[in-house]
């Protein structure tokens, strides 16, 4: 049984977002989403799989395109198959999201077993 500590795995970019995984299976993943100030994830659809972010640092806003949610440390949410979400991050700190995806939306480039 894997143990990952969030803090080993933090890395922002300059350019956009970071995104570093840390579990994947062929059935779900788990990345880190690091927001520097001003960095966002555009809102997007995936018509099969569910998402879920908790916020672990810093202060962001979910939005769906019409609904926008402010979001801090310990706050969840969840955006089922085939609903418009994105994240971004206005405040002038860093910000750090847990993001949970299921079912692997890529499952077909494992290999069977």
């Amino acid at each position: 049984m894997p143990l990952k500590k969030i803090a080993d795995h933090i890395a922002f970019r300059d350019d956009k977002l970071g995104k570093v995984n840390l579990f994947e299976t062929p059935r779900f993943f788990c990345d880190l989403y690091c927001l520097k100030s001003g960095q966002s994830q555009h809102p997007h659809t995936h018509g099969a799989e569910d998402k879920i972010y908790q916020v672990i640092s810093g202060r962001v806003i979910f939005a769906d395109g019409e609904l926008e949610i402010a979001g801090e440390p310990g706050d969840l949410v969840h955006c089922p198959a085939g609903a418009l979400h994105g994240v971004r991050n206005d405040s002038e700190e860093d910000a750090v999201l847990l993001v949970f995806m299921a079912p692997h939306p890529g499952a077909n480039r494992f290999p069977a077993s």
